[in-house]
């Protein structure tokens, strides 16, 4: 099993359910910057769509066939939980965790 690569993929997941709670009004005021114009909440759904489709992807490398989506839906679920708790009491966190996470994720990939 690669940890680098069940990283990226609890990254993407996380990043791809972010987007779609992006997707929604009521979230995209909790966490969006107001001066942020519309257009972009309108692209967030289908971006989350698409980094939830990388994540499967990369759990392929990580458990082989049917395992891999068994740990994607996992992985949804473990990142929706940490974007659960983090939207009401730290918003600011939950929309820095991708960029943070990613940045962790190439320190390590560069590390190894």
């Amino acid at each position: 099993m690669s940890s680098t690569a069940l990283l990226a993929s609890l990254l993407l997941a996380y990043s791809g359910m972010l987007g779609f709670c992006l997707g929604k009004e009521r979230h995209w005021k909790q966490l969006a910057h107001p001066r942020l114009p519309a257009r972009l909440r309108r692209l967030a759904a289908p971006s989350g769509a698409l980094l939830l489709g990388l994540a499967v992807y990369v759990a392929g490398h990580v458990w082989p066939g049917g395992m891999a989506v068994v740990g994607w839906f996992g992985l949804i679920s473990l990142a929706g939980l940490a974007l659960l708790m983090l939207i009401p009491y730290a918003p600011r966190v939950a929309t820095a965790l991708p960029l943070v996470g990613g940045t962790i994720w190439a320190l390590v990939v560069l590390a190894t």
